[in-house]
């Protein structure tokens, strides 16, 4: 889909190597450019980020390599950076210089706290940006203390998805006008943006600001209940259809105790009755008894065990195993199904991008 666009990324961690990856799955090529040393202690010298990048080793502190940076950055269609702000700035990288040498050229610039505001220079992590902009609120039972949850959901949810779509946009705005444009994505934006689902659900008294309270959150149909093997099964019957479904695969069609399924002063007995039902059997009779019905359960797997699942296995979802467990690209197009390819090791392409810049 975006053959024959150049990306370059400036090395990063967490949404922007993934913002990047992304452009690289729908066809983009892109030129990450990597510190010297060795690679991330997070990822390692091979990142599952980089996959279908190049990469080219800079120092950002040596001019000579400042001068290739620039030369890429002059070449290319966009720009991705995930600095705090001021430093892209300070290296003579910054929006204006960069545009000015390219007028078509759209700078995504990945953050928490986003370019401007009180905390836009403080250091953070996903868990403060979601705490700060109110999406961790409802993640958790009440009177316990909000779960943290996995990294993707600001890293990737509210911060990598809105980079890639505000330079999507900005790409579409460039081939129309020849301008490009700044993208600001901050963490706390997106994050918050999310929220308009939830935020929807208010005038109708079904989002409530106490925790427990509200049509998602606080039901005995959308719970996680423990398994008496130790393991885990979903249930979030939201719709009366779905929830008669649901109470006719567990015989409780007739149970009096369920019959209300939205009366809030209900719930928490219901929850309990629930989990001691659930606590009874083992994880694999419960998926075998919702097998195929509409009830909206299904059990909580591990990736390595999800990549097994019939239906994830049939759409390839996951690919490789043990260490090289790795997702399929998405979305997909014409109904295909992208391969993954390996990530360079760092600095890879170095001699061929130079060569191909004449530096």
């Amino acid at each position: 889909m975006l053959t024959g666009l150049r990306v370059v990324e400036f090395e990063g961690l967490g949404p922007a190597p993934f913002a990047a990856m992304m452009l690289a799955e729908m066809g983009a090529e892109v030129v990450v450019i990597h510190r010297p040393g060795p690679g991330s202690p997070v990822a390692g010298d091979r990142n599952l980020l980089d996959r279908g990048k190049r990469s080219i080793v800079l120092d950002l502190k040596d001019a000579a390599d400042i001068a290739v940076a620039r030369a890429l950055v002059a070449r290319s269609d966009a720009l991705v950076e995930g600095y705090r702000p001021g430093v892209m700035e300070r290296l003579g990288l910054g929006p204006e210089p960069m545009r000015a040498a390219n007028p078509r050229l759209v700078y995504g610039r990945m953050t928490g706290w986003g370019q401007d505001g009180p905390r836009a220079r403080q250091a953070g992590h996903d868990l403060n940006y979601l705490a700060t902009s109110g999406a961790l609120w409802y993640a958790g039972a009440p009177g316990t203390p909000p779960l943290t949850p996995p990294t993707m959901l600001g890293d990737v949810g509210g911060g990598a998805l809105y980079l890639v779509a505000g330079l999507l946009a900005g790409l579409v705005q460039a081939a129309r006008t020849g301008q490009g444009t700044v993208v600001d994505a901050a963490i706390v934006d997106g994050s918050a943006h999310m929220m308009a689902l939830l935020m929807s659900m208010m005038p109708s008294g079904n989002l409530s600001m106490e925790r427990g309270q509200s049509l998602l959150d606080g039901p005995h149909w959308s719970r996680v209940y423990a398994c008496a093997c130790g393991g885990w099964i979903a249930v979030q019957c939201l719709e009366p259809q779905f929830y008669a479904a649901f109470l006719d695969v567990m015989g409780l069609g007739g149970d009096p105790r369920f019959a209300a399924q939205q009366d809030r002063a209900q719930w928490p007995a219901q929850t309990e009755a629930l989990a001691a039902i659930f606590a009874d059997r083992p994880l694999a009779y419960w998926a075998r008894l919702f097998a195929g019905s509409d009830a909206c359960v299904a059990p909580v797997l591990r990736p390595d065990a999800a990549a097994t699942d019939s239906h994830m296995a049939a759409r390839g979802v996951w690919q490789g195993e043990g260490d090289s467990l790795t997702p399929a690209p998405a979305p997909r197009f014409d109904g295909g199904v992208s391969r993954v390819t390996d990530p360079p090791l760092r600095g890879a392409d170095s001699a061929a991008i130079r060569a191909e810049l004449g530096m």
